[in-house]
């Protein structure tokens, strides 16, 4: 039997600076950036709001190296705000904080994206997790791309932690998609049949002048442009360490498992992306505790079930991977429930988002 590829791994994290005593969000003035830089170099910088800050791993060899650069991580720019006062949270979304009073990190990209795009950008106050799986093909990965986005939904609910917007409770496990999903070139990717059609499409958008390079290409899964990976940008961001480890470790295992197939001249159905798009929004409003649709029975299943169809699709590449324990992390989150059932718990049990808060920031290091 063949043995399977590496499948290294990038892990980005985006941090929520918060006022200790306010709770609200607070801009570090790039003070947080600039302390991180002179550990991290180019694993740490600021995003558009001066309120967030984005690290990123290294080239990981397995997932156990993911995990300890993402705890590393998270320990330093912890350390690194409490020099300055404050502490740090991870969320899709902050619970109460309003856009409007946050100001924008003076830099020339952002700049140009705010005058672009006016308050759908001023407005994008979000928080996400993106995977990198290193494929070296771009056939390949391009193939691969086009299967996973069946699963895409199924990871997506396991990350769910955006409940709240701007003081409210808004009915959905996972709003940040919804603010997002005014920027364009968002969403899930349509299919490209080949790599040359995939490349005649960025190309006609840079000459067109709709995009002036393909990283604005913001979908829910791509092929990066720059590097040889795909990129898994669906995802919330995690309470904690190990829920994303184990979501990291179960985008590798579905990868892995598709390009095995593909080695093996099988292939797994490619379904509408309209249909697909039935499923996101359900994974969005309900998270793990809902019915998402079997596309191939034609039928409505409790996500549990086909979690656990998964869970035993993707079993003979997992002891191969060395993700045997990250994996089984999912059940830990379908038994006590995504960051954004743990947030509404602490909500209904207080009334009080700034305990929410609290409680974001306590998970932040939980485990590490």
């Amino acid at each position: 039997m063949r043995k399977l590829p590496v499948f290294t791994l990038g892990v980005e994290e985006e941090y929520q600076i918060i006022d200790p005593e306010t709770r609200d969000l607070r801009s570090h003035m790039s003070k947080i950036v600039d302390g991180a830089k002179i550990f991290l170099k180019e694993q740490v910088k600021a995003e558009m709001h001066q309120s967030v800050v984005e690290v990123g791993t290294n080239i990981c060899q397995n997932i156990s190296d993911a995990k300890k650069e993402v705890a590393y991580l998270r320990r330093k720019i912890v350390d690194l705000a409490s020099e300055q006062g404050l502490i740090v949270g991870a969320s899709g979304t902050h619970p109460f904080a309003k856009w409007q009073d946050q100001p924008i990190t003076d830099d020339p990209r952002y700049h140009h994206i705010v005058k672009e795009l006016q308050d759908t950008a001023r407005s994008n106050l979000i928080f996400g997790l993106h995977v990198h799986v290193g494929i070296e093909n771009r056939e390949t990965a391009l193939h691969i791309m086009n299967q996973a986005c069946y699963f895409l939904p199924h990871i997506y609910a396991l990350s769910t932690n955006s409940p709240f917007w701007e003081g409210r409770d808004t009915g959905f496990k996972a709003y940040r998609a919804h603010v997002f999903a005014k920027f364009p070139r968002t969403g899930l990717p349509e299919y490209f049949d080949s790599v040359q059609s995939y490349d005649n499409f960025l190309d006609t958008l840079v000459k067109t002048n709709c995009i002036d390079n393909p990283k604005k290409i913001w979908w829910d899964l791509r092929m990066h442009p720059f590097f040889s990976t795909i990129e898994f940008r669906i995802c919330d961001m995690c309470l904690t360490v190990d829920e994303t480890i184990c979501i990291v470790a179960l985008i590798q295992a579905v990868v892995a498992k598709l390009y095995k197939m593909h080695m093996m001249n099988t292939s797994f159905n490619i379904y509408r992306i309209a249909l697909i798009r039935e499923n996101k929004f359900r994974a969005a409003r309900y998270g793990t505790e809902g019915l998402m649709i079997d596309f191939g029975q034609k039928k409505e299943v409790e996500y549990k079930a086909l979690m656990l169809e998964l869970l035993e699709f993707i079993d003979d590449v997992v002891d191969e991977l060395g993700s045997r324990e990250e994996i089984n992390y999912i059940h830990k989150i379908l038994a006590e429930g995504t960051g954004a059932d743990r947030q509404l718990n602490v909500f209904q049990e207080t009334n009080d988002l700034g305990k929410v808060v609290d409680f974001i920031v306590g998970e932040f290091t939980k485990g590490i």
